[in-house]
């Protein structure tokens, strides 16, 4: 799909690629990799899906990719783009079905010596008490439609008012936990039935929860303020908005092919539906995006919940003894209203963000206030055989790519790939002799998510920090893991 022509990449430096514009395309692409990198992503469709989202109307700045790009629904995974908010449109396809799939890390009090004899039972405590898999769903939380709406508009208040967390936790969340403009009326009946069942729920795929800890320290100011240090003990949640996040996506697909006829936005692939962001179209996606983005927040929120209560039950320790306190919760998955400088002047742009962090920097206002000496915590899951990564934002994101980066390592292989190249294999007993304790709801989905899947995080995260649009700051190694 797309414009037929040979993609030509030049190369800027040893970490950016621009794709110059040509043919209908509205803005240049930009691209960070490494040359190796670079290779890889030319054997799929990813830079061809750049190439196409610069051609959008309203486009500002370049069509972006991060270094763990790979093909998505319409957008690249791995793509950031923003549109102006007079003249530019929203893309369903630039946020993707798991609308605020995000990623949150607590920290502990506990030391690494603390919980590796207690992993086993660690990981089957936090395997009862957190539903996983496809379709699971929580037995014991009820909600009705009030509350569900409830839960859309207020996001992770809604959760901490009914005694699931505290302020505490809505200070280390973006946006605090609630995405503004969320209306529940813009949520279709399906996708409400769909989410009644499902909140506190991991899900499957890549969703996980992890006991990991602080293996690397490579930035002591920036480790010092967000409470980490060497060898104490993690837990990172990653999960979005389940089936209502997948049926708003899929609603309004719908709502946008139309849309984009009616409003005469030529399309070089159908995928990239949208409609302008002063639309009704455009106005009721959003509406429905937040109050799906919101469901996410609070998903994780609930997890966070059941997490602390499985800690207080292995070791027998208070909360205030365990202090398993939020650092910081992510989307992954988000179209937002943010103000930028282009040209020397404040531009208001709806950033799109699949696959992509935000990275505010040192400073901002939008992230508490004990981080901005350093800037915004910036959460890079990676596999479960290796080491995720905490980075931090900076300056110079905030220049070339909207204060965005990467989001975890990317995909290498297909699902399919993936489950061939296990085929014959033990992974449970593969990851123990690595000495991490698994459990899933699903053999398949361990296969699908074995560790070669996967790009090594800390190529794509090379990437970012030599580029300088986010800084290393700790890397994290995995424990035990929940996935569904």
């Amino acid at each position: 799909m797309g414009e037929e022509r040979e993609i030509l990449l030049e190369r800027l430096d040893a970490w950016r690629w621009r794709i110059p514009r040509a043919g209908k395309m509205r803005t240049d692409g930009l691209i960070f990799a490494d040359q190796k990198m670079i290779q890889a992503i030319r054997k799929d469709n990813s830079l061809q899906q750049v190439v196409n989202v610069a051609t959008l109307p309203g486009i500002v700045g370049p069509s972006l990719a991060m270094p763990d790009i790979h093909s998505g629904y319409g957008f690249p995974i791995g793509g950031v783009a923003a549109f102006d908010a007079s003249s530019g449109v929203v893309s369903p396809g630039g946020v993707g079905y798991d609308i605020n799939c995000g990623v949150r890390l607590m920290q502990s009090s506990l030391n690494r010596r603390d919980v590796e004899k207690k992993i086993p039972l660690l990981v089957a405590t936090l395997f009862k008490n957190i539903p996983s898999g496809v379709g699971s769903k929580r037995k014991d939380l009820r909600l009705g439609k009030k509350e569900l709406a409830g839960v859309l508009t207020q996001g992770v208040r809604w959760a901490v008012d009914r005694g699931f967390g505290s302020a505490e936790d809505l200070a280390h969340i973006e946006a605090q936990g609630c995405i503004p403009g969320a209306d529940s009326d813009r949520v279709s009946d399906r996708a409400m039935e769909r989410g009644y069942p499902q909140l506190g729920t991991l899900g499957s795929g890549n969703h996980f929860v992890e006991v990991g800890f602080v293996e690397e320290v490579f930035d002591t100011e920036a480790a010092s303020a967000f409470h980490l240090e060497k060898d104490q003990v993690t837990l990172t949640i990653h999960t979005g908005s389940r089936g209502l996040g997948h049926q708003v996506c899929d609603d309004y697909i719908r709502v946008m092919l139309q849309a984009s006829r009616r409003y005469g936005i030529e399309l070089p692939d159908p995928q990239l539906c949208c409609a302008p962001l002063d639309s009704e179209e455009g106005k009721h996606y959003l509406g429905a995006m937040a109050c799906a983005a919101n469901f996410a927040f609070v998903n994780r929120q609930m997890i966070t919940h059941w997490t602390r209560e499985a800690f207080g039950e292995v070791f027998q320790l208070t909360p205030g003894q365990l202090r398993l306190s939020l650092v910081y919760d992510v989307c992954h998955n988000i179209a937002k209203m943010e103000t930028h400088e282009i040209g020397g002047r404040k531009v208001q742009v709806c950033v799109h963000r699949k696959g992509a962090t935000r990275a505010f920097p040192p400073g901002h206002a939008e992230i508490p206030a004990e981080y901005r000496k350093v800037g915004q915590p910036v959460l890079i899951p990676g596999d479960m055989g290796r080491y995720s990564y905490v980075l931090s934002g900076t300056d110079l994101a905030t220049q070339e790519t909207f204060a965005s980066t990467c989001h975890g390592a990317g995909r290498l292989l297909s699902r399919h790939q993936a489950k061939k190249a296990a085929r014959g294999r033990s992974i449970l007993k593969e990851l123990a002799k690595m000495g991490i304790i698994v459990k899933s709801a699903s053999t398949g989905t361990l296969e699908e998510e074995i560790p070669e899947a996967y790009k090594d995080v800390e190529e794509v995260v090379r990437v970012v920090h030599e580029a300088g649009i986010s800084r290393k700051v700790a890397r994290l190694r995995p424990l035990g893991v929940i996935k569904g």
